[in-house]
């Protein structure tokens, strides 16, 4: 049996923290990602934001909808636009 490494010796990442859930959609009507909820322009400039504003952001997801929540009318709604 090994012995195991001491977790001091561990190399470690300091992620950023991220409402990512890997489901990365971009709703064509909301434009905001169905997974995250965050925009485009949120999503990419992410790493590069300072803590308090990805704060501000992740504060503010609870609020957002992603995708319409309704029924979208199927073929007759598609024949009306």
């Amino acid at each position: 049996m090994s012995n195991p490494v001491p977790d001091s010796l561990v190399w470690k990442r300091n992620e950023i923290e991220s409402p990512c859930v890997q489901i990365c959609v971009i709703h064509p009507e909301t434009r905001l990602c169905t997974g995250c909820a965050r925009s485009i322009d949120e999503i990419g400039g992410w790493s590069r934001m300072s803590p308090e504003a990805r704060r501000a952001i992740m504060d503010d997801l609870p609020n957002r909808s992603p995708a319409p929540k309704g029924r979208r009318g199927g073929r007759s709604a598609r024949l009306k636009r």
